[in-house]
């Protein structure tokens, strides 16, 4: 069956300007189409046209954002789906080894491994790749309020938001046991890490079915910083038992949990800003979407 590609654009993914790689993918895929991605989400136009063109593959060109908004409304079609990675972080593209060139990105879509990839519900949301509750959503609201977006803007909120950042009570329950802890953020992962290769959950697989729970808990912020960025960087994680702390750090694997949330910590999907609740329901959706690795 001769392949049928759509590409969507995101223009503002990442701060740069797209005008190369349209032209790369005029000259590598004559025959495909290009369309900007839908503000809005729903893609109820794109996805009739995916099922009225017989569209076999539709690529991404954008960040996780726009990953999880793409696959979220598409995932049912029969389609398989591509990254080229365009945002700031790119959690999804790397941990499936998707290079950051849109050169070799490209390749990869033409040459690639179709894989079936987990995701997982958080309440009534979809996610595809990391979503979690505290620090890292305050920065990923804070992000999103930019004018300036791009890594740079990232690194700048992240460290200013992580010097004034507070701990929250939670209680987690998974299967039978539960803990309730002070923590400064609770990670859910399916990818391996935030994005930009700095890992929250080394051992985490897009295909095994798991969802990985990183944990870490309130401490001196300097000592902590140093101990969990050193961990992390060299993905030295390793899984505990669901009481057990490691330098802060608590780190297990689970099909679905609850995370009680009551002073109602933020919360964050796959990067972009979400509306947080007073209980979150997590579970695992085993083999949610096709990705071309």
């Amino acid at each position: 069956m001769k392949r049928k590609f759509l590409f969507l654009i995101n223009p503002i993914s990442g701060g740069k300007s797209k005008d190369r790689l349209r032209s790369l993918i005029q000259d590598k895929f004559p025959e495909s189409r290009i369309c900007d991605t839908d503000k809005t989400g729903e893609y109820k136009e794109v996805a009739s046209q995916v099922v009225n063109d017989k569209i076999t593959d539709v690529i991404i060109c954008g960040g996780d954002g726009s990953v999880n908004q793409a696959v979220s409304a598409m995932r049912f079609l029969d389609v398989n789906f591509g990254i080229v990675p365009m945002g700031s972080g790119n959690g999804l593209a790397f941990a499936a080894g998707i290079a950051r060139s849109p050169e070799k990105a490209l390749d990869i879509i033409l040459k690639g491994k179709i894989t079936k990839v987990d995701a997982f519900k958080i309440n009534d949301h979809f996610s595809c790749m990391l979503s979690g509750v505290g620090f890292d959503a305050d920065v990923a609201h804070t992000f999103a309020r930019q004018k300036t977006r791009g890594l740079k803007t990232y690194i700048v909120i992240t460290i200013k938001t992580f010097l004034s950042a507070k701990a929250y009570p939670f209680k987690i329950t998974s299967g039978k046991r539960s803990i309730n802890v002070k923590a400064l953020f609770i990670s859910i992962a399916n990818s391996n890490q935030f994005g930009n290769n700095f890992k929250i959950a080394p051992k985490a697989s897009l295909s095994d079915g798991l969802l990985d729970i990183v944990v870490v808990r309130k401490m001196n912020k300097l000592h902590s910083m140093a101990k969990m960025s050193a961990q992390l960087l060299m993905g030295r994680l390793t899984e505990f038992g669901c009481d057990d702390f490691y330098n802060g750090i608590h780190y297990f694997q689970t099909e679905e949990l609850q995370i009680e949330n009551p002073e109602g910590a933020s919360l964050h999907i796959d990067g972009e800003p979400a509306k947080t609740e007073k209980v979150i329901e997590i579970k695992v959706i085993k083999g949610a979407f096709n990705l071309i690795c």
